[in-house]
């Protein structure tokens, strides 16, 4: 017997008695849901133009133990166009086969399948169809498109309740389970009519509260008596906006709400508002469970089952909110993007084997900018169908042959995991004296500790693993690598951040950076190099989010500090992970002295020259230090010494190979442990699997 086989055994006993509230049945008006795990709505940028890949998802977590697997947002008509962003579609008929495809995916595993209907009001810019906008009251559209929305009229109403159950009628026959009537997030039209400063009707639609929610009880009414013998019907509603006295709150408005339409809908989908609210990141909400203060009154309000979601990850989380009475169901949506096996992996007793969310907003980004799903955890997402990539299954190895990786931060140790589960053995080496690389340094950081998951997940995994090997504390020079005698290596070295202040918006007119500037780089602060005096510049042309993290820290350090950036804003690609506004407040609040829209000039011993991006004027301001947050360069040297001189393969990965987000360097490593061995017009040909769009022949109507 392997030794600890039988500890193993007798905690995987434990928890299936600590857990087993979670995997008990709940009925759901008609249908019934194998266990309490659900997975709530959540945009893919899959949808309705990559169906055979949304389809594909949406079944990997059925197959991982979600009794519940939901779609996204659907558009009902052509008044709520999303596009460019790719959700899903029920303008008619012809969207249904589509759809099908992931309710029989699902079914197919087990699951129920879940439809989010949708009109989003003045979200929906109409971009494709060029229709009007419609919204509650007269009012510009929700973007920077000059472009207003109209008042609906009483028609427009009777409209919207036709779409609505016709769309319910068409999701019934994809084969849905569960429709949803949407109120949340600030997107949809429902909740739109019950917000006071987007709704000033004065007719029964205006006014009162009971008035404000009469569309919403129209839309429950209309769904059940269409579909509700057959399908569910769930409610998502939003039940704080988290803006206090500003807008509608959970011990008010919201709980007055859940009391008018109590027992109406099958089941109750609660969350808090807008989205950034409900899919905050970690830098700004560490705890799981976090919406449990504004959600825990409705079900002492309904007898209908509630689903609530908080970023869960801890099965102990999950099962006491059951037995408190919380929720009936433990709803995800980035956590079971994360880890789409996670409800298996409880109920088989492999807690330590969960990848948990980070809470960083990857997949959020994704959606942002329209493109497929991604997530630094789990990089397999997104790729169930293109790439026929499995998070729990991996090819085996194609020989015996060995492999040494070099450099044990994100890239490298998922390429060392995948390596070392396709059963190939594995060294895996790191110059300093722990692993993590950049995932190691970054989770130091003010409000990143959870990014540490990343490094800790792989590090844990590799250690129950037999045939791989970890050397920290070693340096390896190529002729060291020569004499180890493995055939194939994959140099994961990282990059480092330059001193020039060299970036994207200095190219032509590089900085005149003085002998006697004082100059940090990013990797001199996250080595605990923090400046002695102020005043402090940090001048950030990444625009990403690193260097609004890095003032931070050191304005909390009591130096005076100067964030310059050419952008308009601080660190704009937070905007993408719904957390811009977060950032630049925090650093307001941190009495940071913010200058939008300035590159870096010239700097010399205790100041700095900026230059207006538009004018090119020139403005001096003190700064004892500059810390430079402008470009990466990657460390190849290992590898351009090792060309031409082994027998196997030699690869660049991560940051070595292209410095980006955590989330590309384990894609990265990942994608490099699956490709080996095979070959290489396959791998080519894998970068342009699309889904094409038919050209079958349809008449007009």
């Amino acid at each position: 017997m392997r030794p600890g086989l039988r500890t193993e055994r007798h905690a995987t006993m434990q928890d299936a008695t600590r857990y087993s509230v979670l995997f008990e049945p709940v009925r759901i008006g008609p249908v019934m849901a194998r266990n309490r795990f659900y997975q709530v709505p959540h945009c893919s940028g899959l949808g309705h133009l990559r169906p055979r890949a949304e389809a594909a998802m949406r079944a990997m977590k059925a197959e991982g133990g979600w009794a519940v697997v939901s779609n996204q947002e659907t558009e009902i008509h052509p008044t709520s166009d999303l596009s460019p962003y790719t959700e899903g579609r029920l303008w008619d008929e012809r969207d249904i086969p589509a759809l099908q495809l992931m309710t029989e995916a699902v079914h197919d595993k087990g699951a129920l399948a879940a439809v989010e209907l949708v009109h989003n009001g003045p979200f929906a810019l109409n971009h494709l169809s060029r229709v009007p906008v419609l919204a509650p009251s007269e009012m510009s559209v929700a973007d920077v498109f000059p472009r207003h929305a109209r008042a609906m009229d009483k028609s427009d109403i009777r409209d919207l309740r036709r779409w609505h159950r016709d769309a319910a009628l068409r999701a019934r026959d994809a084969g849905f389970d569960i429709v949803y009537v949407y109120a949340g997030h600030g997107l949809s039209i429902t909740q739109q009519f019950m917000q006071p400063h987007l709704n000033t009707r004065s007719d029964e639609y205006g006014g009162s509260l009971e008035n404000r929610v009469r569309l919403t009880r129209e839309l429950l009414e209309d769904t059940r008596e269409a579909v509700g013998d057959t399908c569910a019907v769930a409610f998502r509603f939003a039940v704080d906006e988290m803006l206090g006295k500003d807008g509608m709150q959970a011990a008010e408005e919201g709980r007055a709400v859940v009391e008018m339409l109590a027992n109406l809908p099958d089941l109750w989908d609660v969350n808090v508002s807008d989205w950034s609210n409900d899919s905050i990141t970690t830098r700004f909400q560490p705890e799981e469970g976090h919406q449990n203060d504004y959600i825990d009154f409705v079900k002492q309000v309904t007898s209908k089952p509630v689903v609530g979601v908080g970023r869960l990850t801890s099965p102990d989380m999950m099962a006491s909110m059951v037995r408190k009475g919380i929720v009936d169901f433990i709803g995800a949506a980035r956590p079971s993007i994360a880890d789409p096996f996670l409800p298996r992996k409880i109920e088989e007793g492999r807690i330590d084997d969960i990848r948990e969310c980070i809470g960083c907003n990857i997949c959020v980004s994704s959606d942002s900018i329209a493109i497929p799903i991604r997530c630094t955890q789990n990089p397999t997402m997104g790729e169930e169908w293109r790439r026929g990539w499995h998070p729990e299954i991996i090819p085996p190895k194609g020989s015996e042959t060995e492999a040494l990786v070099i450099g044990a931060g994100p890239a490298g140790l998922e390429c060392a995991l995948s390596l070392a589960r396709r059963g190939y053995e594995v060294t895996l080496a790191e110059a300093s004296d722990a692993v993590g690389g950049r995932v190691k340094k970054e989770a130091a950081l003010p409000g990143l500790a959870a990014w540490a998951r990343v490094a800790d997940h792989r590090a844990y995994r590799l250690s129950q693993i037999t045939n791989a090997r970890l050397f920290l504390q070693s340096t390896l020079q190529a002729e060291e690598v020569l004499e180890l005698g493995i055939p194939n290596v994959f140099v994961a070295t990282g990059a480092w951040w330059i001193t020039t202040g060299i970036g994207r918006s200095t190219r032509r007119t590089p900085p005149r950076i003085a002998a006697d500037a004082q100059v940090l780089t990013p990797d001199d602060i996250m080595a605990g190099r923090l400046p002695q005096s102020g005043p402090v510049m940090i001048y950030d042309d990444d625009q990403g989010y690193l260097a609004g993290v890095l003032a931070e820290k050191i304005a909390a350090a009591g130096l005076a500090t100067c964030f310059v950036t050419p952008a308009s804003i601080v660190s704009p690609f937070t905007s993408l992970t719904l957390e811009q506004p977060r950032v630049q407040r925090r650093l307001i609040e941190l009495g940071v002295d913010i200058r939008c829209n300035r590159t870096l000039g010239a700097a010399t011993a205790g100041a700095a020259v900026l230059n207006c991006v538009f004018s090119g004027q020139e403005t001096r301001v003190e700064a004892a230090c500059i810390v430079m947050v402008t470009e990466r360069m990657r460390r190849t040297e290992l590898y351009d010494a090792l060309l031409g001189k082994l027998t196997g393969t030699l690869q660049l990965i991560g940051d070595a190979a292209s410095p980006g987000l955590i989330a590309d360097a384990v894609w990265s490593g990942h994608n490099a442990a699956r490709n080996f061995e095979r070959p290489a017009e396959e791998t080519y040909a894998d970068q342009y699997i699309r889904e094409l769009v038919s050209l079958s022949p349809w008449e007009k109507e």
